[in-house]
């Protein structure tokens, strides 16, 4: 029995290639990030007793001006959902790594201001998570 190797049949299959392409750098990608966040969740929790999240909100309030921003800005930053990030204030402030104030301007908005034990907790943890980074990512 022939198969019979239509123009249609040809371009589908160049399509499949493409696909499959796209889909194993996705998986790569997966892995990576798998990697990569797995061993930094290990690390940030045995040294510093806090995790990927709570490293990336202390680095964005370290980093900002003022040390503090708006609350929707720190959950743009974390990538997380407003509900998740929401907690994850919480629990920084039951910690005393953060703090909410009210905006003077605009009594709707919070914002999220690091502390002094903020800032001590991130100095601490920029190096192992760099450290990190640096064995994991080259």
């Amino acid at each position: 029995m022939s198969v019979h190797h239509s123009p249609v049949h040809a371009s589908l299959r160049l399509v499949s290639l493409a696909e499959e392409q796209l889909l194993g750098e996705w998986h790569e990608l997966l892995a990576r990030h798998a990697t990569v966040c797995g061993a930094l969740e290990a690390e940030l929790r045995r040294r510093h007793d806090i995790g990927v999240s709570e490293f990336e909100a202390l680095e964005r309030l370290a980093t900002v001006q003022q040390g503090k921003c708006r609350g929707v800005e720190l959950t743009e930053a974390v990538h997380l959902s407003q509900s998740a990030a929401s907690r994850l204030v919480a629990r920084m402030e039951r910690d005393g790594l953060v703090e909410r104030t009210a905006c003077p301007d605009d009594r709707r908005a919070i914002f999220i201001a690091l502390t002094d034990a903020g800032r001590r907790r991130y100095l601490e943890a920029k190096p192992t998570q760099r450290a990190v980074l640096a064995s994991t990512m080259s």
